[in-house]
């Protein structure tokens, strides 16, 4: 669909069902936890190197000079070079992410369909859809520290568009960056009651995986991202058959 059509489709959408899409998430988690314990496990894995190649520096810098750690004060190389990399760690991390969770995604539409098909959780590391994530994590960013700026409170309202994001990456091929976020915009702020509920719902079930020794949290985590899949189908709905 192209941006009009979602757009119409966004204009025409009846008033969500907490409950029904509650309920259908549960249903759906109980299929596809493997999956989002998969997933879970991948997005550690690629960002890991982002973070570790933050500490790489204090670590030269500490072979170097025994003292380093004992000074209160970083060094001006050291600040420069975490006012340089933070940035690109931050937008690194969230363009993965996202191609990820929209993976996922995918993936909760195919079981939800009883669709054959194979679990592709990289279909989205492509050339055409990384060039469209990064500039999405661009966005993201932006949008985050503008969030930030309004003392937290943006970021409340923010959390909303900003987890659609991925639904209409994940299905809107034909939407740019910015289109996929007017459109995540427009649904969010139709919706943004009942979205946020179920985002915050959703995320203390995910929580309850804490309760297991923690270790129960990385099977339940990918629990939130089901609801905005069936926001997504439910608001939109799906026009055209996905390869599988």
């Amino acid at each position: 669909m192209n941006f009009s059509q979602v757009s119409e489709k966004i204009d025409s959408s009846g008033a969500l069902d907490f409950g029904r899409i509650f309920n259908a998430s549960f249903e759906l988690f109980k299929k596809v936890w493997v999956q989002g314990f998969i997933t879970l496990l991948l997005t550690f894995v690629v960002i890991i190197p982002f973070y570790l190649v933050a500490y790489i520096p204090m670590v030269a810098v500490g072979m170097t000079d025994p003292y380093y750690f004992e000074s209160e004060e970083l060094p001006a190389s050291m600040i420069l070079f975490f006012i340089v990399y933070y940035p690109i760690m931050l937008i690194g991390v969230t363009m993965f992410t996202t191609c990820l969770t929209a993976a996922f995604l995918r993936i909760c539409r195919r079981v939800d369909s009883d669709e054959i098909g194979k679990d592709d959780y990289f279909f989205y590391f492509k050339k055409p859809y990384l060039s469209k994530a990064f500039t999405l994590a661009l966005i993201i960013t932006g949008l985050s520290i503008l969030g930030m700026l309004a003392c937290g409170i943006g970021l409340i309202y923010l959390v909303v568009p900003m987890s659609l994001l991925s639904a209409f990456f994940a299905f809107d091929e034909e939407l740019t960056s910015g289109e996929i976020t007017k459109a995540s915009f427009a649904l969010g702020n139709k919706n943004w009651l009942i979205i946020f509920g179920l985002i915050f719902v959703s995320s203390l079930v995910a929580q309850l995986g804490i309760l297991l020794c923690f270790i129960g949290f990385l099977f339940t985590a990918m629990f939130t991202r089901i609801p905005i899949y069936f926001i997504y189908k439910d608001s939109i709905g799906f026009s055209s058959e996905t390869e599988f």
